[in-house]
């Protein structure tokens, strides 16, 4: 399995060069906007995270909420599957209901999973919990994760839209997780190429490991 879980997106030139390295050829995206269908407000940062995107190469939108043909020859067409950001819990849930859970294991061997804040979570076994209190968010009864993975991801790193994501509440909450804990700022992220984990980083970032 080859993936690239990002806190923000492909937001310079190492993400990138990661990318083109994991796909190693024409890049052709399909991406899943569906986490920010829960979110109000602006979504200035939806738009730059799709304008990131066509500087790769094709993109084209695939909301899973929509009805699985809509969605998922989108998906067969491209060799990147890029899931964006937004409500973690509210993404899994559609993760779980379109049917998609159950299309990954195929569509994923032989195309590359590129993740952005929410859309790197929920590869995890365990996602966002009202205990954590990092983001404002949280959800009472959160789903759990897909499980691809057995590390857990925290982005946005000192972001200042999201307070709470620092080092000291970052080392509490890392004490009852199982697995490392890597936190990344908007310009990192974790490839997970066949088993290899590399973080990539023109930014900061932290691992959390258990003693």
């Amino acid at each position: 399995m080859k993936l690239l879980l990002t806190s923000a997106g492909i937001t310079n030139k190492s993400l990138e060069n990661a990318l083109r390295k994991l796909v190693k050829t024409e890049i052709k995206i399909a991406f899943i906007p569906t986490a920010a269908n829960e979110n109000g407000g602006d979504k200035d940062w939806l738009n730059e995270n799709l304008n990131e995107c066509r500087k790769l190469g094709p993109v084209e939108v695939a909301d899973i909420s929509l009805d699985k043909k809509e969605w998922l020859p989108e998906l067969e067409r491209a060799n990147v599957i890029l899931v964006g950001g937004g409500d973690t819990a509210y993404l899994m849930n559609w993760i779980l209901k379109s049917g998609l859970a159950n299309e990954f294991p195929r569509l994923l061997k032989r195309r590359a999973y590129v993740g952005i804040s929410a859309g790197s979570l929920v590869l995890s076994k365990e996602i966002q919990g009202k205990s954590e209190r990092l983001y404002g968010d949280e959800t009472e009864n959160p789903p759990n994760g897909l499980g691809y993975i057995n590390f857990q991801i925290r982005p946005h790193l000192n972001s200042p839209y999201f307070p709470k994501i620092r080092d000291k509440n970052l080392r509490e909450l890392s004490k009852n997780l199982v697995g490392d804990l890597y936190a990344l700022d908007d310009n990192s992220g974790v490839l997970y190429d066949d088993g290899k984990i590399e973080v990539i980083s023109e930014g900061h970032w932290i691992k959390y490991s258990k003693l």
